[in-house]
């Protein structure tokens, strides 16, 4: 009688733990080094998930074109729980503001659990940080028909304190490429950007830099400028990067223009442009004051067109403003 009673309970074992119905779309595949990648894809687009490091994007690519930034040498790994930063490439999200977040090593670069959630569905959810005091989520949904990919980032405040945080996003793209900036009718900024110089990342407030024109409505950044992190407080809510991939990079998000922005100049978007083979594009969320057991969410929209690369000379801002309202869903 114990002998069938073990059987039975290895029987309900085996269904809970199995699928109970499979999904379009999705797939666990072994990729760059990790077993247990998740993969969103349709007839064009291709997305690979990382819960194993840091729950990061390592594959955002259209017609087999990758556009983040992978580079080979660091396949499969993995943070070990001791101090010390590791290689962190492609598709990464953070919390910020960067100055004062504090360190969240668990949250940055530890292990994620990862759940196919439905039709080309995939959540992503790390371990609790003591030190910031958060849990995060993040859940990404490819677009049947194209390439659209929703990527949302949600905040748990699981302390028993209030926290302020806000969604900021680091993802690596292929280098060398060309950024397009709408700019809004108005601006804390001058010249409608800031740069950090050092030392002690000192916000110049009045740069003037040959690879960050302005030309019309929009900030067009074609090459490094003489020092990478550049600022906006653009409310228009997408900018796009064109890749020598012959790729448009676009990425849309919400702007709240009454809303605090906590990072140290209050930007909405970040590049950074170092001149070496990668580009860093930083969407950057409101401030999000959260008292225990409080959570908040940020979207941003990716997508992906073919579009030939030119030099900057050659660049006609609105031209790449009619193909991104022309891709919007």
């Amino acid at each position: 009688m114990s002998h069938i009673r073990f059987l039975w309970h290895l029987i309900i074992s085996a269904t809970m733990t199995c699928p109970l119905m499979a999904f379009d779309g999705v797939r666990v595949v072994h990729f760059y080094g990790y077993q247990d990648c998740l993969e969103i894809a349709n007839s064009s687009t291709r997305v690979v998930l990382c819960p194993a490091a840091g729950g990061r994007v390592l594959v955002y690519a259209l017609d087999g074109k990758n556009v983040l930034y992978l580079p080979s040498g660091n396949e499969g790994w993995i943070w070990d729980g001791q101090n010390g930063s590791g290689p962190m490439h492609a598709g990464r999200f953070d919390i910020g503001p960067e100055l004062v977040v504090p360190r969240r090593q668990i949250l940055w670069q530890g292990k994620w659990t990862g759940e196919i959630t439905g039709d080309r569905e995939v959540e992503m959810t790390s371990q609790y940080d003591p030190g910031t005091g958060v849990r995060l989520k993040r859940k990404f949904f490819l677009n049947p028909n194209d390439s659209t990919l929703q990527c949302t980032q949600t905040i748990l405040n699981e302390s028993d304190r209030t926290v302020e945080y806000c969604h900021w996003s680091r993802t690596f793209a292929v280098g060398k490429g060309i950024c397009i900036v709408p700019l809004s009718d108005s601006s804390r900024m001058p010249q409608h950007y800031v740069r950090y110089d050092p030392p002690g990342k000192l916000i110049n407030v009045m740069p003037t830099d040959p690879h960050v024109e302005r030309m019309e409505t929009f900030l067009v950044i074609s090459d490094h400028p003489e020092n990478p992190k550049l600022g906006f407080d653009s409310t228009v809510g997408w900018f796009a990067y064109l890749s020598k991939q012959d790729l448009l990079f676009v990425k849309r998000f919400p702007t709240y223009p009454d809303r605090v922005y906590n990072e140290l100049a209050g930007l909405t978007i970040s590049i950074w442009y170092p001149d070496n083979d990668m580009v860093e594009l930083e969407p950057i969320g409101p401030r999000e004051r959260l008292e225990p057991k409080q959570i908040a969410s940020f979207t941003e929209t990716w997508q992906l067109v073919g579009c030939t690369y030119r030099d900057a000379a050659e660049i006609q801002p609105q031209e790449i403003a009619t193909i991104v309202a022309q891709i919007e869903n």
